[in-house]
């Protein structure tokens, strides 16, 4: 590591410990030229995730767009705000896992729609609602039955 104040290559590490809740750690290092001291902190490079909208465009994963869908299907349903976080948190977990650096908005969807059904079923119909943007009844009467078929 370089030294800040008199540019030599070499230091040595006096005390390191996590920082930023884990995700990073602090080094107090030393200069072996100069011998004066500073602080350094090495953290995980990560690569940002990209979400492939269907009509092409991309944007970066955004998890708090999950919650908000699955916060309006839930609507005044007994699904509580940490059962909807562990969702996002599981979703955004296994998109990660796949170490692909772009993923599709029907996958998340897709995904959404899965834990849903395990966790409410009356939410999951609501997030299928929009979702798969049901054109009348029938389309909607489908997904009901797939349901059913699926409890079965």
């Amino acid at each position: 590591m370089k030294c800040p104040f008199c540019g030599f290559i070499e230091s040595k590490v006096l005390d390191s410990r996590p920082a930023d809740d884990g995700n990073a750690i602090r080094r107090r290092r030393e200069c072996t030229d100069c011998g004066r001291r500073f602080t350094t902190y090495e953290k995980i490079d990560e690569i940002p995730l990209i979400v492939v909208k269907k009509d092409g465009r991309r944007e970066v994963f955004d998890r708090s767009k999950i919650l908000g869908g699955i916060i309006k299907a839930a609507e005044k349903r007994s699904i509580s705000i940490h059962q909807m976080e562990q969702i996002v948190n599981d979703i955004e977990k296994e998109i990660k896992n796949r170490m692909d650096s772009e993923v599709g908005s029907e996958q998340i969807g897709e995904l959404v729609m899965d834990r849903l059904r395990k966790t409410d079923e009356v939410a999951y119909v609501r997030f299928a609602s929009v979702y798969r943007q049901f054109q009348d009844i029938n389309s909607f009467i489908d997904e009901l039955e797939k349901l059913l078929l699926k409890k079965t």
